[in-house]
C-alpha cells in the first residue's frame, strides 16, 4: 500500500494549507514584516512620526521669528 500524501505544501519557506496555525498577532506580524508590504509600512510609520512632531512643542521651531 502506498503511503498517504500530506496535504501541506511549502511555498517560499512557509507552510501553506494549515489553517489556524498562527494567532491574530502572529498573522499581523507576518503581514507587517512581509517584504511586499515594506513600502506601506514605511509610509505609515513616517506619517505617524510627522503627526507626533507637529502635535508636539518641537513644531514651534518651524515658525519664523517675529
Amino acid at each position: 500500500m502506498a503511503p498517504k500524501q500530506n496535504s501541506l505544501r511549502v511555498s517560499q519557506g512557509r507552510v501553506v494549507g494549515k489553517q489556524g496555525s498562527k494567532g491574530y498577532f502572529g498573522e499581523a506580524y507576518s503581514a507587517i514584516t512581509a517584504p511586499e508590504n515594506a513600502s506601506v509600512v514605511r509610509s505609515v510609520a513616517i506619517f505617524g512620526v510627522a503627526i507626533a512632531f507637529f502635535s508636539s512643542s518641537w513644531s514651534e521651531f518651524l515658525l519664523p521669528p517675529l
